[in-house]
């Protein structure tokens, strides 16, 4: 295979407002020679195939080819590969030309992670997105400010609580689990993912029973609480039930936007009549960023691509909590959520799937105060009851906020210490704590 100078330049010979720019981790064999597999890649996402073809013109390998910008090894031999290495290690940085597939998400990924997901040991880490691309998507509405502003809370984290059972409940038992929740402090209450449209409890009968029932918890406590309705489907009918969620009073929606697709949530969050917060559930991302070997980061399909489709907060797994998510990979999805993008608003990180109230001084000092803690059991689960689930988390936030310590004495917080005997603090074992880990 001949290497064409044009997919190998110099970085700093490209426009950078013309390109993405991927970085993915790779591995090959001893003998395998990572800038012509490089270059590989890059012709196949883009222009070519395993031949020269004739309408492959000067002209349009210049305005469409990708580029090998970067092959970098770790460790990074240079003379000769030891006789006991049977694979090598590599990172890859490809440049793509953006205007190939335009300002969407279907496209692009079909472009970076498309035929050459099936390539063997390949990952797709990060991709970094020129100002021209992104001055095209709208980012969130809301985000961190715009939530805060709704909810007239701006010195303290936010507590999230899903409704448990996850499915099964009617309009009305959904409602009393929603008022006591919201009665003992809980800002934003959410239906669980498994939860849309089902025949036992139809998405405009929910929201009636349940739009009552907060109100009437907010009246007692003077706080407002926003109630999360999935409205997830078929992306056709999507931005019917989130008009018809709206019109029934609710105030902000849940997509599970991965299963429905990057695009198909931009039909929601980019739409000028859906005007309320919309929180994004990361279910089945476990199935794109789970492996070490391929698929892609968990920041990109948890964190940067759902910022950048407009979704205001994000279900965040916790390396503390019941699914095996490693803490350096937690912490960057969250900063990413909420670095500084341009014009795209940060995105409230929700961490949650098994947060106790325990993790709140790790999460704080972790995030500062903009995080919003997610807990199901361990507001439902309360051995004083959901109101009291509730408050412990708010008991907790006031002592680390007010610089002590939950590993301190807190006998003078009856719900904080009910939970703390329940489920520990961190690095302090607890038998019996729900964990999938093996």
């Amino acid at each position: 295979m001949f290497v064409d100078p044009i997919t190998t330049p110099l970085p700093e010979t490209l426009d950078p407002e013309r390109f993405i720019i991927a970085t993915y981790y790779a591995a090959g064999r001893p003998g395998t020679n990572m800038v012509k597999f490089g270059a590989a890649l890059a012709v196949e996402q883009t222009t070519g195939t395993w031949l020269t073809v004739p309408g492959e013109t000067p002209e349009v390998r210049e305005r469409a080819i990708g580029r090998v910008i970067g092959v970098y090894e770790a460790p990074a031999y240079q003379a000769f590969v030891p006789s006991d290495i049977d694979e090598r290690h590599f990172i890859i940085r490809i440049a793509y030309p953006w205007k190939n597939f335009g300002p969407q998400i279907t496209m692009m990924l079909s472009t970076v992670i498309g035929n050459i997901a099936s390539s063997g040991k390949l990952k797709l880490l990060d991709l970094e997105f020129p100002e021209s691309f992104t001055k095209q998507f709208k980012g969130p509405k809301f985000g961190v400010p715009g939530l805060r502003d709704l909810l007239n809370v701006h010195d303290r984290p936010l507590l999230n609580n899903m409704i448990k059972p996850c499915i099964g409940l009617d309009p009305q038992e959904t409602a009393k689990l929603a008022y006591e929740a919201a009665r003992g402090g809980v800002d934003i209450i959410k239906d669980d993912e498994l939860v849309g449209n089902p025949d036992f409890c139809p998405l405009i009968d929910r929201i009636k029973a349940v739009q009552e029932a907060v109100k009437r918890a907010d009246d007692e406590k003077g706080e407002k609480t926003l109630f999360v309705y999935n409205i997830t489907d078929r992306p056709d009918r999507i931005r019917e039930n989130a008009l018809r969620a709206i019109e029934a009073g609710a105030e902000a929606l849940m997509l599970n936007y991965f299963p429905l697709g990057f695009d198909a949530t931009r039909i929601v969050t980019e739409d000028p009549d859906i005007n309320v917060p919309i929180l994004g559930h990361s279910d089945f991302t476990g199935a794109a960023y789970e492996s070490p070997w391929s698929g892609l980061s968990m920041s990109l399909v948890g964190a940067k691509i759902p910022r950048l489709c407009g979704l205001d907060m994000m279900i965040a797994l916790t390396p503390f909590g019941k699914f095996p998510v490693m803490s350096d990979v937690f912490m960057q999805g969250g900063l990413q959520m909420l670095a500084p993008w341009g014009h795209i608003k940060p995105m409230m990180p929700m961490p949650g799937g098994g947060t106790t109230q325990g993790h709140v001084q790790e999460l704080i000092q972790t995030f500062g105060i903009d995080v919003m803690v997610a807990a199901g059991g361990a507001i439902h689960g309360h051995p004083m009851g959901p109101a009291a689930g509730a408050k412990a988390f708010r008991q907790a936030f006031d002592i680390v906020l007010g610089g002590g310590s939950l590993y301190g004495d807190i006998s003078g917080y009856p719900e904080l210490q009910a939970a703390v005997d329940a489920w520990g603090l961190p690095n302090v074992k607890k038998e019996g704590v729900y964990d999938l880990r093996n």
